[in-house]
């Protein structure tokens, strides 16, 4: 009997416990999917120099917070 391709919808940070919970092996071979029209254009490219940069997603986050608190007073 032919087996059938499956399909898993899920994030980067679950990939690997949702392929452990199918049953499949460390050592398995899976082929993966990335859809670009699910993120932001250029949002890999940045996120790859913010990680050169020595940058966390926390440290993002942070600054980004911190930026909208800083022009809140200005909108009105």
């Amino acid at each position: 009997m032919a087996q059938q391709a499956q399909v898993i919808e899920t994030t980067v940070s679950e990939a690997s416990a949702e392929l452990a919970r199918r049953g499949l092996d460390p050592q398995d071979r899976v082929t993966m999917t990335i859809q670009p029209d699910e993120l932001i254009p250029g949002r890999r490219e940045a996120r790859l120099r913010v990680i050169a940069a020595g940058l966390s997603d926390e440290d993002i986050d942070r600054l980004i917070k911190q930026a909208q608190h800083e022009a809140q007073p200005l909108i009105r």
